[in-house]
């Protein structure tokens, strides 16, 4: 069985945001100019994840939340983040929603942060004890897990 990565939650979290604002257009609680705010959300959460990404492939370890981790990287965007990717993709839905403005859209990014929290952080801190035990232990004490 195939495992589904966290990019198809992103992806399909910005089909269902779209869709459910035009489907289920409850009531507008953003308006203009004030939704134009998600702009800033959407941009910020493009650097933040070209940031992660930029050190995933510096330090040339995997982005797969399946699979070991090759190397610790607590330096740049990951002194801020423990999961800046997540935090970008999440920042971007947001950003989305803001745009947007209707109630509905507001609950796929709630959504994709509980999946997200759930399925694959948890995975992925457990595997980054094992492997790296007290030096991730005293990152994850200095590093909050989102912002």
């Amino acid at each position: 069985m195939k495992k589904i990565m966290p990019p198809a939650y992103f992806y399909s979290g910005i089909a269902l945001i779209i869709l459910g604002h035009f489907i289920f257009p409850a009531f507008k609680i953003i308006r203009y100019p004030y939704n134009l705010l998600g702009i800033l959300l959407i941009v910020s959460g493009i650097i933040i994840n070209a940031c992660a990404w930029q050190s995933f492939v510096k330090n040339k370890t995997t982005q797969n939340p399946y699979k070991n981790p090759g190397k610790l990287i607590a330096k740049g965007i990951y002194r801020i983040s423990r999961n800046p990717m997540y935090l970008g993709m999440l920042a971007i839905l947001l950003g989305i929603s803001v745009l947007l403005g209707s109630l509905t859209t507001f609950i796929i990014p709630l959504i994709f942060f509980i999946v997200i929290s759930k399925k694959f952080i948890s995975l992925e801190e457990r595997n980054m004890e094992k492997k790296f035990g007290r030096r991730y232990t005293e990152y994850k004490n200095k590093t909050r897990r989102w912002i």
